[in-house]
């Protein structure tokens, strides 16, 4: 009887000493965004993170995210990126366009470079649902990047390294070469 299938398990601790960490934060909508970044940074230092192994870049909204991002990215520097903004829905489709263009162009910077960057760019309805999600009733979406940032600049450092996995096979089936 063929046995079982053991998948190996790859996870990124939550261990940020020895790592690097790039903030690039919005300005507009501060009052949300600095909550959000207090909390990201909070997440960083209780993992170990020193204050030597952290830069904040400040830019003037969400729009401005994905190219303070990429252009960090491109420095090598830094091990994870966490982008905090805050969009709140207004009367006309201006918030469609900054929601998705900020959302394309973080994913676009992370593709490009192969650099983490946490999206903690909160798109709202309301002021109220965004106070929420910086602190009060929903927990703290700053705190969470940061844990985000932590678990998959580790992810990455293993997965960049090839030790990773090594593989498990059965009698029936064969590793292909290229």
């Amino acid at each position: 009887m063929a046995s079982k299938l053991q998948a190996e398990r790859i996870d990124g601790e939550l261990k940020a000493s020895g790592l690097r960490f790039g903030i690039v934060v919005s300005r507009f909508n501060s009052f949300i965004t600095e909550r959000l970044l207090a909390a990201a940074v909070d997440a960083l230092e209780r993992a170990g993170a020193g204050g030597e192994d952290v830069d904040v870049v400040r830019v003037p909204g969400a729009f401005e995210l994905p190219l303070a991002a990429k252009k960090l990215a491109a420095t090598g520097r830094y091990d994870a990126l966490i982008a905090i903004g805050c969009v709140l829905r207004g009367e006309t489709t201006h918030y469609d366009y900054v929601c998705s263009e900020t959302a394309r162009g973080l994913q676009l910077a992370q593709m490009d470079s192969g650099l983490p960057i946490i999206f903690c760019v909160l798109t709202c309805d309301t002021l109220e649902q965004a106070v929420d999600r910086a602190g009060l009733k929903g927990g703290n979406k700053g705190f969470e990047a940061g844990l985000a940032a932590i678990e998959m600049a580790q992810l990455s450092r293993k997965l960049a390294s090839g030790k990773t996995a090594k593989p498990k096979l059965s009698g029936a089936g064969k590793r292909r070469r290229k």
